[in-house]
């Protein structure tokens, strides 16, 4: 891959048991992106991942893998570290798609660098590259009501008039990606920061 390819991972768990957590946002990402590409995901168990190259926006489009990891969340920096170096991806062209606990559902944040803010799947990654210095494209999940564990609230089901505004959500963080890879992320900043 030149210089000029990205890598773009979407963040969750294996598996049909996690399908529709919170946690999985990242995964639904990516799989919209994958299917406006035409394209589709294949395994690559040295990588610890499924992957796809893919060229994202308007024609003739921008080269990008995307990337979910088989490994479990507490695990992705292992599978995003492997990804990079396999594609020569420097962390300046990797952007990260994951749940974000501090933002309110149906709501959207576009940033590079940052700490991890308690989101295992990042200290992992943050861990694996030495650096914390990638995009991020955060998806608001919303803290959890009353006083039910963080954890255990990530690892639920999108409530069910979430799950009426789920695909919308997916979309536009899909089109986010595609802006900040084509425009930068000052103009993704602008159109998709809510």
């Amino acid at each position: 891959m030149s210089e000029s390819g990205w890598l773009v991972v979407g963040l969750g768990n294996p598996g049909p048991t996690y399908a529709g957590h919170r946690h999985n946002v990242g995964f639904l990402v990516v799989d919209e992106l994958v299917q406006r590409a035409a394209a589709r995901f294949k395994a690559a168990s040295r990588l610890r991942s499924e992957v796809a190259e893919v060229r994202l926006g308007p024609l003739p489009g921008i080269r990008a893998v995307l990337g979910k990891p088989r490994t479990f969340m507490n695990d992705s920096g292992a599978a995003v570290s492997a990804l990079a170096r396999f594609y020569s991806v420097a962390v300046d062209h990797l952007v990260v798609v994951h749940d974000e606990l501090d933002i309110p559902f149906d709501t959207m944040r576009v940033k590079r660098g940052g700490g991890d803010n308690g989101h295992n799947g990042l200290k992992s990654i943050r861990a694996s590259l030495s650096t914390g210095e990638f995009y991020r494209v955060r998806i608001g999940i919303g803290r959890p009501p009353g006083r039910q564990d963080p954890a255990a609230w990530v690892l639920s089901n999108f409530a069910k008039t979430e799950r009426e505004l789920l695909p919308t959500i997916v979309d536009r963080a899909a089109d986010a990606v595609e802006t900040l890879l084509g425009d930068g992320l000052d103009a993704a900043q602008q159109r998709y920061n809510s």
